[in-house]
């Protein structure tokens, strides 16, 4: 208890759910300190916002700091995320990866501001938040203690199951919305909403229609498609069906739109950061319709080594925001580059939305590379087919040696055999 008597403040991010609700009054109780429940508004939505400054009052916060950060979370978090293209592992557009270090960064300024010596989280010891949490805290003000009750044993013998969690926040008269017969761990902001644990804990258990929140089960989508028309300058989007709107209300209005028709729902085995794979189902319906608005602009507008290029780029850009390294220099770096590539990435997509499927079928731009008389199966002067034959010669060439050396070493049978 040593280090207990050392912390006299300590900010906790603090969501209203479960977890952070029993974690308040363990901290308080435990280290004998004043707690500062702090709520990062980045969407979580009226529902779970309601009521939660007296929810952790109640729960014995000295304090509840609540920051509408939504704006800062499209513009500086979402935007730089959509425009890398990154996806993790193929599925998972980052919903929760890239909110936390926004989470983090506004703790640290609470902290600051409530002169407190210590900041905390609900993150448990098998997940990546902790991880990313964790870093976020260190690039900002390593001087400040961590608390981290799900990796102190003596916290996990009192609450050592969702269960136990449950009948600690009753036995302290704590409303909490989980219950036994709906236990998931949900994450929700204004990109998406994820759902862990109860029967998701098997890989072989389909999901439940009524485990689905912000979209529809494709089964009960609507039987018709319906069209979206986006307009990006930049990368950014701008203006939905001709309408300019701020990114805030555009990707509100996508996730309703989206979700009508079961659009972006992922479910996945993901490789967790700390070594173990985790079942997930996520919902990120108007993150969705982004992503593959902003996939066909930049088949338009950016030339092949350029397009291929970023494409591998995204693959290290995921890991990175997964990971927690949001505030790196490389991730920095690479975002310098990718602004660079989206210059000309200007121009309105159509998006065609029916029973879970998103496709872009239609697009234009000033800056589009695709220029129809080349493309058009009909030869033109713009074109002539005879210059085809000096390109492949000299692209083929190193094949070209390569294949007579080997001919060569077969006649003195010390080459492969063919087809081997």
């Amino acid at each position: 208890m040593a280090q207990a008597r050392k912390i006299k403040k300590v900010v906790l991010a603090y969501s209203g759910g479960l977890d952070t609700s029993v974690i308040l009054p363990w901290i308080k109780e435990n280290y004998g300190c004043s707690v500062v429940a702090f709520v990062c508004d980045i969407g979580q939505g009226d529902e779970e916002m309601k009521g939660i400054a007296a929810k952790a009052k109640a729960s014995g916060a000295s304090k509840c700091v609540i920051r509408n950060c939504q704006k800062t979370f499209v513009e500086e978090y979402l935007w730089p995320l959509l425009k890398s293209g990154a996806v993790y592992e193929g599925r998972y557009l980052l919903g929760t990866s890239v909110a936390r270090p926004l989470i983090a960064q506004e703790q640290v300024r609470v902290a600051h501001e409530e002169k407190a010596d210590a900041v905390a989280h609900g993150a448990t010891g098998k997940g990546n938040d902790q991880v990313r949490f964790e870093t976020s805290f260190m690039a900002l003000d390593p001087s400040l203690k961590v608390i981290a009750p799900w990796r102190e044993a003596r916290f996990r013998e009192e609450i050592h199951s969702r269960e136990a969690a449950l009948q600690y926040a009753q036995d302290r008269k704590i409303r909490v919305d989980a219950s036994k017969k709906s236990i998931y761990s949900r994450d929700r902001n204004l990109w998406h909403l994820s759902h862990e644990g109860a029967e998701l804990e098997s890989p072989w258990n389909e999901p439940q229609d009524r485990m689905f929140v912000l979209s529809k089960p494709i089964e009960k989508a609507p039987n018709r498609p319906e069209y979206v028309q986006l307009e990006f300058e930049q990368g950014v989007p701008v203006s939905l069906d001709g309408r300019r709107t701020d990114g805030v209300k555009l990707i509100g209005k996508l996730n309703t739109i989206g979700g009508k028709h079961g659009v972006g729902q992922a479910d996945l085995a993901e490789n967790r950061l700390v070594g173990m794979k985790s079942r997930g189902v996520y919902e990120t319906p108007g993150g969705t319709i982004l992503y593959e608005a902003h996939r066909a602009l930049e088949a338009l507008c950016l030339d092949r080594e350029t397009l291929h290029y970023k494409q591998q780029v995204a693959l290290r850009y995921a890991e990175l925001v997964y990971d927690g390294r949001w505030f790196a220099a490389l991730r920095e770096a690479i975002d310098a580059f990718v602004n660079r590539t989206q210059r000309n990435v200007t121009g309105t997509v159509r998006v065609k939305l029916y029973k879970g499927n998103c496709v872009a079928v239609g697009a234009r731009s000033p800056y589009s590379q695709y220029v129809e008389a080349l493309a058009s199966f009909e030869m033109g002067a713009e074109y002539a087919p005879e210059d085809a034959g000096g390109f492949i010669s000299l692209f083929g060439l190193p094949m070209r040696v390569a294949g007579t050396v080997e001919r060569q070493q077969q006649k003195r049978g010390k080459g492969r055999k063919p087809g081997k």
